[in-house]
């Protein structure tokens, strides 16, 4: 088979590009190869009752599949430049803002017109964490639930399906290099191309590397986030969330000077299990039907560690912190602020009586016997600060689930069109370093796709 362009990968960034490739030349011949299911077969056990704990299955429908890892997030879009990546370094700031702008326009024609836009402009809360030395980022938020951005993705794939060739539970070996074009192999078979845009994800990290090093493609290290999920009762929350849905918090801990930060807020949300090659992780869903609302708030709470030489692995020092949490828990461990404060560890009867009710089953445990010292006294003091801006933050029965961990992939060497060093291989998406988030991973799709199509004048096609 050949094909003028082949996106590996359909996450956000593979669905974009396919999606404006289309709207820019519906001649051309592009297929998406994807290591998981297609949307509506992405079926967690956990999810369906079948189970209550990760069985960790062959290929997580969590985190692989149609829609990659935001298939099941809480759907939020952020539009900004203060962070979810650094696409505006490689392609400017206005562009930047301008490319994510068309996403939200995308995504608005395709199911989400109903939904709400936030924004932290002119808020007031940014002078009461000033004053509580924490800093509020600046974001236009769209938050389109899990239920309205599966609706969105099922309508993105109804309008590319008849277009594009989809190959599910197809994972890509490898890549190699032809003399005009590409070939990418993948269950026993080989595929050429054009133009190959690379999209795995942050799950997809490992094998990226792999390719990076056998085609020569450099990179540089990136940091991995470490930290813990938090859940309280909504209300404690409700003004900041009523009003801005997701708040970014900065803070700056007093003993180490870290910082910590507030991730993937989600009111009146469930807290999920995630299976990253093999290793058992926590996150947050919510959903914009009042239906599937809970009484909880959760949200993560996230210390960037970078490394330089001679220890370089980031990812492999994060992966090391949660295996020995899935050793210790058989999985996520589940511990009350007012236990870890008190060094002991939480059993399922102090759980159980107290004022928050979870969401997630996990294991009764001790984080302070997983997270690092400096990591977990970060945290720590990241809740009383919080706690200062919405009182009860600080309570003995604030649940904290371990651990969370952020994978990114070490920062692709790539030019302004995210072109490697091999004209026509491009990678996108958090896959490639660049990306931390769902706007980000998607403009840059569309960033490339335009790129691309530009080259294909329709004599060629």
């Amino acid at each position: 088979m050949k094909y003028d362009v082949i996106i590996v990968g359909a996450g956000p960034g593979g669905i974009f590009s396919a999606y404006e490739l289309m709207q820019k030349n519906e001649k051309l011949r592009v297929a998406v190869f994807e290591l998981g299911e297609a949307l509506k077969d992405r079926q967690c056990p956990i999810e369906k009752k079948k189970v209550k704990s990760c069985v960790k299955c062959k290929t997580c429908a969590i985190m692989s599949g149609f829609g990659g890892a935001g298939a099941f997030s809480d759907g939020k879009y952020n539009i900004t430049n203060d962070f979810g990546g650094t696409l505006h370094e490689y392609i400017g700031a206005s562009r930047a803002v301008e490319l994510m702008e068309y996403v939200d326009q995308i995504n608005m024609s395709h199911g989400g017109q109903d939904t709400k836009m936030y924004s932290t402009a002119g808020t007031r809360f940014k002078k009461l964490c000033v004053q509580n030395k924490m800093k509020l980022l600046d974001a236009s938020v769209r938050h389109l639930g899990t239920d309205i951005n599966y609706i969105v993705l099922e309508n993105l794939y109804a309008g590319l399906k008849d277009k594009v060739d989809f190959y599910f539970q197809s994972p890509v070996d490898r890549i190699e290099i032809l003399e005009e074009g590409y070939r990418v192999f993948s269950r026993g078979e080989s595929f050429d191309c054009m133009k190959c845009v690379v999209s795995v994800g942050r799950s997809g990290s490992k094998w990226m590397e792999e390719v990076c090093r056998a085609l020569e493609i450099g990179t540089k290290s990136n940091r991995v986030d470490i930290g813990v999920r938090v859940e309280l009762p909504a209300v404690i929350f409700s003004h900041l969330t009523d009003e801005l849905y997701e708040s970014k918090i900065v803070y700056r801990t007093e003993k180490f000077e870290d910082n910590v930060r507030t991730f993937c807020m989600n009111p009146y949300g469930f807290v999920v299990n995630e299976n990253t090659n093999g290793i058992i992780t926590v996150n947050g869903h919510s959903y914009e039907g009042d239906e599937r609302k809970t009484e909880n708030t959760n949200f993560a709470l996230l210390v960037a560690k970078h490394f330089s030489e001679p220890f370089k692995d980031s990812n492999g020092y994060g992966e090391s912190i949660a295996r020995l949490s899935n050793m210790l828990g058989g999985g996520v461990i589940v511990q009350r602020f007012g236990d870890l404060v008190r060094g002991r560890r939480s059993n399922e009867k102090r759980i159980s009586r107290g004022s928050v009710r979870p969401t997630l089953s996990a294991t009764p445990g001790d984080l302070s016997l997983v997270l690092p010292k400096r990591i977990l006294d970060g945290i720590m003091e990241m809740i009383y600060a919080l706690d200062k801006i919405a009182p009860g933050t600080a309570n003995d029965d604030t649940l904290l689930y371990g651990v969370e961990v952020k994978f990114y992939n070490m920062e692709v060497d790539l030019d302004e069109n995210l072109e490697s060093r091999h004209k026509g291989l491009y990678v996108i998406g958090d896959g490639s370093g660049v990306t931390h988030s769902l706007s980000h991973a998607s403009a840059s799709g569309v960033h490339v796709a335009r790129h691309i199509a530009e080259q294909f004048m329709p004599s060629q096609t």
